[in-house]
């Protein structure tokens, strides 16, 4: 028996992510130690001790179900950003909820638009549930959202927009969106996932729950994997009209949340002081990686995640494993059909003073 021949025909010929090589992972292939990780945005400055101490609070209620509505969460969210609590949906971290939205309004019969170069999770979940993809050509490595509104039919349900990209790391101005979702039909729904829009300016980040107000067919995804520090934990958000959040909460698993993660998740979005020093570091980390690359002749997408993209200018996966053999992890995305190109994660000074040293060796 083929039990593949029973799957739906989108699963039958789907590839799974490929998620960054685990430290771990290196250590025994390689055999060796002290080993920098650039590869999955993650928070350099690891675990935050206010959820460190919160966590601490649950450890004996463990044998008990979480709240299924987050609902401590959903308050310090309502609070935070301005938003009523029936707006808020759950995710086990951000995908979950890209998965969720998908599963919700679109079927085989629709279309899904998303932008060439934009996370591989878009084009996995469309095929999942044999919606068709309807890929964008970049423009300059971004979005080209003139392309998107050409590409809308009478059958496009969902339009995914990542703002900063992942993983080329391009920005959409506030007055970008803005025009964008004033031309896009009320019978669309816009995914405005803003993984990484803690480490944009904030002079420069998009008011995206004004714009909700404005636009009821817009969900905002955030997660708390990034600047948050709690990617271990799987947590994230999205923000929408009432009466969408109603629809995802009727699809949603009834406890996707667990109690550690609802609890650190509440005290890291009061720990401004914390955000604002990831904040600072990657500001910082992040001239000295276009300075490094200016230096040494190599092109770069200027980016506004925590993460860096850079043009090798010849194959990248070789360089990707002679980085490995350096005690270096990076990203190559040949996936994303830029096989000359790596992401790097920004990480701590000495971590990227690591890479700098092992990208030299490695180009001699």
């Amino acid at each position: 028996m083929q039990y593949t021949t029973l799957a739906n025909k989108g699963v039958q010929t789907l590839s799974p992510y490929q998620a960054g090589k685990p430290i771990e992972e290196l250590e025994r292939e390689l055999g060796i130690s002290n080993i920098v990780k650039l590869a999955s945005n993650e928070n350099p400055f690891g675990f935050p001790e206010s959820a460190k101490h919160a966590i601490s609070t649950q450890l004996a209620d463990l044998t008990r179900y979480p709240d299924a509505n987050g609902f401590y969460f959903k308050e310090v969210v309502a609070k935070k950003f301005g938003v009523a609590m029936d707006q808020i949906t759950l995710g086990n971290g951000s995908n979950d909820l890209l998965e969720l939205i998908a599963r919700t309004f679109a079927s085989e019969d629709d279309e899904i638009i998303f932008s060439q170069y934009a996370f591989i999770v878009y084009p996995l979940v469309a095929q999942a549930i044999n919606a068709k993809s309807v890929v964008v050509p970049a423009n300059d490595f971004g979005h080209d959202l003139e392309g998107f509104l050409a590409a809308i039919t009478e059958k496009t349900k969902l339009i995914y927009l990542a703002n900063p990209n992942n993983p080329t790391g391009t920005f959409l101005s506030h007055q970008q969106i803005t025009d964008f979702l004033a031309k896009v039909p009320e019978h669309v729904i816009v995914v405005l996932d803003e993984a990484y829009t803690e480490f944009t300016d904030p002079d420069k980040r998009v008011d995206s729950f004004k714009l909700l107000q404005i636009h009821p067919n817009l969900v905002i995804c955030r997660t708390l994997s990034k600047a948050y520090g709690l990617a271990g934990l799987r947590i994230g958000y999205a923000v929408s009209q009432p009466e969408i959040a109603d629809l995802f909460n009727r699809v949603r698993q009834p406890f996707n949340c667990n109690s550690l993660a609802l609890a650190a998740a509440v005290a890291v979005l009061q720990d401004d002081e914390f955000i604002q020093k990831v904040a600072e570091n990657n500001r910082l980390e992040m001239a000295r990686y276009e300075q490094f690359f200016q230096q040494n002749g190599l092109d770069y997408i200027q980016s506004k995640g925590n993460f860096i993209t850079v043009d090798l200018n010849q194959p990248a996966a070789p360089i990707y494993q002679k980085l490995l053999e350096q005690g270096v992890i990076v990203r190559p995305i040949g996936v994303y059909g830029m096989p000359n190109h790596l992401r790097i994660s920004i990480g701590l000074p000495e971590e990227n003073d690591r890479f700098f040293a092992a990208l030299v060796k490695v180009l001699k």
